[in-house]
């Protein structure tokens, strides 16, 4: 935790001040009662500390202490004044905006020889001989010929005026969009002096929007740092726009190829990338990477950069996780061109600036200290189908130790242009940066107000709530999160925060005003578009309670088995003695054990990004169930023994044993016996809210892992891999309509990350045919009693 000054550093941390002048009236006359109570922005006199490196696989970078002031606060990019520039006067007050960019410092961008150092490149001279056809050895201009549509990509620039002009005409538009735009300032300090020391700096993110690419380099040209050379996923049509863009350090996808995975099919273009990549780090840029939590694409960036400090082309690079969190995600759209711009310009004319914006810049560590240093192990990964099957099919809880492998981050494919194809280590290892670098992205996020509202709204009120009761649970949440070191990105009177989360979130609710009650009541809209707005809002949440979530949905399992034993007033569990009084009352003792491993075996089917890839499965369940002794829904009870745990004497009285001193797991505790202990559920009124509160965040994901298995027998199999995902997604939306509810389930998000579970789990298989990739349910799964099986086990976490 950090310190937080009273001298209005963080005076930014409240609401916007043109939004809370110009508040738009919501429906039926909402007037939300006037209270003084405030929601903190921090606990007391302190803030919570994010960006933070990992402790056990970086201790290294982490004990640099780069960025030791962590009370500088925030700073709003959009409120530019003359006081940061070197003049005063009426006149700079109306151009302040454009005499501050123009003293903003640019860092050079050398291109010269960049074109025959890439073409002199043995990736590049192997996929030319394999693919084209090209002689060794051969004449320039026959390489020039061949490497045609890439030239524009490999001669990616940043000129002075050209960037000085876009960055000041994007400060014109966000101001238009945003009401403001906050830059954590606690972790800039260390890039600073990073910078300095040389360090190669490569900028992590993940991919929300088409705003993401251009918020990075307008951050650090604003701080006087060195601008990145950003990758671009989107396709880009408008010549036009594509050399303005270029000149701005833009790296494109080339012309020929509609997406991303497209292009990554082209050998050639694989391997002039990871050229540009290798001359781009030499020149001593710096590099900005979007990545795709739900399909890891943007992660074989990473794999390049990886590939290339292992065999010795780079030293080593500093990687830097950026949270970029929205109250409203701006659109995005896959293929740019003037006509959308002109659109997207001509609603900026037309609309107010709408929500804030709060951007972490983490703390940088080391690649090759985590790769090489051995504490991120990867020897323990199997195929989930190996972790979870003996339990699904044969009821054997042991089986499921492990950690999940996730190759489909990282295809085989992507490394088709190197001259060897890594092994499976230091592939798992290089996934396993995607994945570390996607969850510290994601922890580096902070809470906005929208995404607290639209959690509430969706797991807690799904029925509707009163205003007076949501400001209370606001108050209350808010504090739950600070205690668990997450930012949040508001803060001032409690009636503020929540007037102007329901402003943003007005469309997707409804709102009605009863004449004879003061407190109006709101309801989430039972529409697709507006639950899957509010779940997508509400992910940021989720992350923050991962872990209770986990625990609540195994205890929730282990009461549904009570339940559909017909058990009561009976004896339960492995403590002899302790009878259920009723089941509504929750007095059920939980075994810790079983709890324990109903945990593990749902951490398997998390989607990527959940939890550190540095942290075991195993490790990740017991934390899970202490997180619920923490915040008060289970406590622990205690086993009664014939021999007391602290009775030395008595345990010592059979033989003796011997261990080797260089165990490392060895310990010379009294405790070494396994302790037997069991949980009860607390019985105070808000347990029960709380536990179910937890257990409805991860219903979406489960329930569409259900749905999809009990609809498998309706496609007619094989299909190619994007068309069967888009039926899953239609027959998701169909379901949720005849059941005119769980919208939250049937995103493509949802789909897509269904498909791919049911394909590491083994019920779908993978035929690699002419076409691509075709799907096709397995023999094992075409018997109706084994699909039954599967969504038994995924169904018994689902809270109904």
């Amino acid at each position: 935790m950090e310190q937080e000054k009273n001298d209005g550093i963080n005076k930014d941390t409240v609401l916007p001040l043109p939004i809370q002048q110009n508040r738009p009236a919501l429906s039926c006359g909402l007037k939300i009662r006037k209270m003084m109570k405030t929601v903190p922005p921090c606990l007391g006199k302190f803030r919570p500390v994010v960006g933070q490196c990992c402790h056990q696989c970086t201790p290294d970078s982490l004990s640099k202490k780069l960025g030791q002031n962590y009370s500088l606060g925030f700073h709003n990019l959009l409120s530019v004044n003359e006081t940061q520039t070197r003049y005063r006067g009426w006149l700079v007050r109306r151009v302040c905006c454009a005499l501050f960019v123009s003293g903003c410092k640019v860092y050079g961008s050398p291109v010269s020889g960049r074109l025959e150092r890439v073409c002199q490149s043995h990736r590049v001279k192997k996929a030319l001989t394999a693919e084209h056809k090209a002689p060794e050895g051969g004449d320039g201009h026959g390489q020039l010929d061949c490497l045609s549509p890439f030239l524009p990509l490999i001669n990616t620039c940043i000129s002075s005026g050209v960037l000085r002009f876009v960055c000041w005409a994007m400060l014109k538009m966000f101001a238009s969009v945003f009401g403001s735009i906050q830059v954590n300032l606690n972790h800039l300090s260390a890039l600073h002096r990073a910078s300095q020391e040389g360090s190669l700096l490569v900028y992590v993110y993940v991919r929300q929007s088409a705003v993401d690419c251009a918020l990075i380099p307008l951050v650090l040209f604003y701080h006087s740092l060195r601008v990145p050379y950003t990758v671009c996923p989107l396709q880009i049509k408008n010549a036009s726009l594509r050399s303005i863009l270029q000149k701005v350090g833009v790296v494109l996808l080339p012309p020929s190829a509609p997406t991303e995975d497209d292009a990554e099919m082209d050998t050639l273009y694989q391997s002039v990338m990871t050229a540009l990549v290798r001359e781009l780090l030499h020149e001593g840029q710096a590099i900005s990477i979007g990545v795709s939590e739900r399909s890891g694409l943007g992660g074989q960036w990473l794999a390049r950069i990886r590939q290339l400090i292992k065999e010795g082309s780079v030293p080593d690079v500093s990687l830097v996780p950026v949270g970029i969190s929205y109250d409203c995600v701006p659109k995005t759209y896959i293929q740019v061109g003037l006509r959308s711009i002109f659109q997207w310009l001509w609603c900026l004319f037309c609309w107010r600036p709408e929500g804030s914006v709060r951007i972490h810049l983490a703390q940088p560590f080391s690649v090759k200290e985590m790769c090489e240093s051995g504490r991120c192990r990867v020897d323990e990964w199997l195929p989930l189908q190996d972790l979870l099957l003996p339990v699904i099919l044969n009821n054997r809880a042991g089986s499921a130790f492990g950690q999940r492998r996730v190759s489909w981050l990282l295809p085989s494919s992507y490394y088709a242009s190197e001259l060897q194809e890594p092994s499976r280590s230091e592939r798992n290892l290089s996934i396993a940066t995607i994945l570390h670098l996607i969850f510290s992205a994601t922890s580096c996020m902070a809470v906005m107000p929208t995404s607290l509202m639209s959690s509430l709204l969706l797991y807690k009120h799904r029925k509707g709530v009163s205003t007076s009761v949501l400001c209370r649970d606001v108050a209350w949440l808010t504090e739950e999160l600070l205690f668990r070191n997450k930012d949040v990105g508001f803060g001032g009177s409690l009636t503020e925060v929540v007037h102007y989360s329901l402003s943003l979130l007005a469309p997707h609710l409804i709102i009605a005003a009863a004449p004879s009650k003061k407190d109006p009541l709101i309801v989430p809209c039972p529409s697709l578009a507006a639950t899957l707005h509010l779940s997508y809002m509400a992910k940021t949440v989720t992350h923050a309670f991962i872990s209770e979530a986990v625990g609540a949905c195994a205890v929730s399992a282990m009461l549904c088995e009570v339940a559909h034993s017909g058990v009561s007033s009976s004896v339960r569990s492995d403590v002899e003695g302790v009878e259920v009084k009723g089941d509504t009352e929750f007095d059920v003792v939980l075994c810790q054990s079983e709890l324990t491993a109903r945990a593990l075996q749902l951490c398997h089917l998390l989607p990527p990004g959940f939890m550190p890839p540095c942290q075991s499965s195993q490790s990740f369940a017991l934390d899970a169930i202490d997180s619920l002794v923490r915040c008060g829904i289970l406590i622990q009870e205690e086993v009664p023994r014939d021999v007391p745990i602290c009775d030395f004497w008595k345990k010592q009285e059979g033989p003796l044993t011997w261990t080797t001193s260089d165990d490392p797991y060895h310990s010379d505790s009294d405790c070494e016996e396994p302790d037997f202990c069991s949980y009860k559920i607390r019985q105070p009124s808000h347990c029960p809210e709380m536990l179910f509160f937890l257990c409805r965040m991860l219903a979406g994901h489960l329930r569409a892992l259900c749905w999809t298995t009990m609809g498998l027998d309706l496609f007619e199999m094989p299909l190619a891999e994007a068309e069967f995902v888009a039926q899953i997604h239609s027959h998701l939306c169909d379901t949720a309509n005849k059941k005119k509810q769980h919208y939250e389930s049937c995103s493509e998000e949802a789909a897509h990350t269904a498909v791919r579970t049911l394909i590491d789990l083994g019920v779908l298989l993978e035929e690699w045919q002419k076409g691509g990739v075709f799907l096709a349910v397995s023999p094992l799964f075409q018997l109706s009693e084994n699909r039954q099986k599967l969504h038994r086990f995924i169904s018994q976490y689902l809270y109904n």
